[in-house]
């Protein structure tokens, strides 16, 4: 939390730049797989699969594991907590940027 009269503090989970695409991508779409993540946010295998670890380990995304085909597939979902976290995230940068936008 920030200091009384002082800047917001803008979560450092939600402020990565490919976990922002993907809470932001989740908010939009009851759920999505990893190859639409991957396909949406140019992200590479290891480096999407990292930061949705973040995010899983924080609880602002949830995951279901199944094998479809005999293929491994991951689906993910926003959680409500990752919901609250992305709204609190926009309105942090709402206060920092006040009428500039």
């Amino acid at each position: 939390m920030a200091e009384p009269g002082g800047a917001p503090e803008l979560d450092p989970i939600v402020h990565g730049q490919l976990r922002l695409a993907v809470l932001s991508l989740l908010a939009g779409v009851e759920k999505a797989d990893f190859r639409w993540l991957r396909e949406k946010t140019g992200a590479t295998d290891g480096n999407l699969g990292a930061n949705l670890a973040k995010l899983e380990d924080v609880k602002y995304i949830g995951v279901t594991k199944k094998f479809v085909a005999k293929k491994p597939n991951s689906v993910y979902r926003l959680t409500p907590a990752g919901r609250r976290a992305l709204a609190a995230y926009i309105n942090a940068l709402r206060k920092l940027l006040g009428g500039a936008l």
